[in-house]
């Protein structure tokens, strides 16, 4: 029990040492998973385990730093900014819907990580070149991300996860839980217009200048923009085809990263020094921490709870899976939360076959994981990278500025996912 109550001191002094910023994030989850090594909740192998289980993540995004890093280079970014702005005449409010459609669809069918570190320094670009403030277009982008992710089974780690673990495919999921995915995407839009669009001014003149630029004279390095192309969109193919291939995203997007690196003649120094350190060291010191909340067994014995108290009740259960899962997600993230959950339901799901359509139970899993990721700036692995990119532009997103309006998405949205649960399952 003792344990029980360090552990959570520490758990709940690091989301305090994040949300008042009294130190970095990074260096916040570091010390809170070094306290709870030290003190013996986990041990040099828990730490070391709880890294190397989710080394797909942390080589993803190394890999996906170093391609977008070189991608930048070439200009191209700057040129696909001017190219939306022009196209939506500089009018901020259509910017907005259209960035966060298109990261949405990319969301569904890349993984949402990927597609954030692509579309969040397009948004810096045009927020700069238009003089408004970054933060709702970052924000929106944030949340059409996990909103795109739902939709398909290979938009979010936590579907593979949810995939697996209760057999389903990519038809399961396009049919079950994208209707959810076009239904939050229409809340968001909603959401952003009247808090956010109806305030965006934009002038005539600037509007003037944007639609002047020459986009074409943003492109530079025609060589390494042709390799940079090539190389990511065989990536991409690598990434839809990696249920069939099998070769992992993590060893996809490196090899990649490493091709194009040799191909442009890069000295190692200089792309390591834009790889997101303070990123990937946030996410270690976060996985040490959840890895000492699960040896404190907290989520299990929730989970036990929550089996006996939904026994026989499969509206309640169902229900319930939803809200809790999103719940953990706002604390431990979505991979960690779908990862637990989901042997949770392995449990749960045999003693509801003969009263309901079980499958409702991976849902409400996959509605918890997801939308539930836009509560709090720990609930994705996408939210830490967006905000680490928004703060190497200037755009400053603390814990509660993001909690605000992700919070408020999360519980709309996750509220019209139980209806349709409640309606099309139950």
């Amino acid at each position: 029990m003792l344990y029980i109550i360090i552990g959570l001191i520490v758990f709940v002094s690091v989301f305090y040492l994040m949300i008042t910023e009294k130190i970095p994030s990074a260096w916040a989850t570091m010390i809170g998973g070094l306290i709870m090594a030290l003190i013996g909740i986990i041990n040099e192998e828990d730490a070391l385990e709880a890294v190397s289980e989710r080394l797909e993540i942390l080589f993803l995004l190394i890999g996906m730093m170093i391609i977008v890093h070189m991608i930048s280079e070439t200009g191209v970014f700057q040129w696909f900014a001017i190219k939306v702005a022009q196209l939506v005449r500089g009018e901020p409010f259509r910017l907005v819907v259209l960035l966060a459609i298109v990261t949405a669809l990319c969301s569904a069918f890349l993984d949402n990580v990927t597609t954030i570190l692509l579309m969040a320094p397009v948004s810096i670009l045009l927020v700069k070149q238009l003089k408004l403030d970054p933060f709702p277009f970052v924000i929106t982008e944030v949340m059409s991300a996990n909103i795109g992710g739902v939709a398909t089974l290979i938009g979010d780690p936590t579907q593979l996860i949810i995939g697996a673990e209760g057999h389903l495919g990519f038809n399961d999921f396009l049919m079950n839980t994208a209707p959810i995915g076009i239904i939050s995407m229409i809340i968001l839009i909603t959401n952003v217009y009247l808090i956010y669009g109806r305030h965006m001014v934009v002038s005539n003149e600037l509007k003037a200048r944007i639609m002047e630029l020459d986009s074409s004279r943003s492109l530079k390095e025609p060589k390494l923009l042709k390799e940079a192309a090539v190389i990511f969109i065989l990536v991409l193919v690598g990434f839809v085809l990696n249920n069939f291939i099998n070769k992992g995203l993590a060893i996809i997007a490196l090899s990649g990263a490493v091709i194009l690196v040799i191909l442009a003649k890069r000295k190692p120094k200089e792309v390591f020094e834009n790889v997101e350190w303070e990123t990937l060291f946030f996410f270690i010191g976060l996985f040490m921490m959840i890895r000492g909340i699960e040896n404190l067994h907290i989520i299990t014995m929730i989970g036990d709870k929550l089996i006996s108290l939904t026994t026989g009740k499969f509206d309640m259960a169902v229900i319930a899976v939803t809200w809790i899962s999103a719940v953990f997600t706002s604390i431990i993230g979505n991979v960690a939360n779908a990862a637990t959950m989901s042997k949770i339901l392995a449990v749960m799901v045999p003693s509801f076959t003969h009263i309901g359509n079980t499958q409702a139970f991976w849902w409400a899993l996959s509605f918890g994981s997801c939308l539930g990721g836009n509560i709090t700036i720990l609930s994705s692995a996408t939210n830490v990278v967006a905000v680490g990119a928004a703060a190497k532009a200037g755009c400053k997103i603390d814990f509660f500025k993001f909690f605000k309006f992700g919070g408020l998405i999360a519980f709309e949205t996750l509220l019209v996912a139980t209806i349709y649960l409640f309606v099309r399952y139950m």
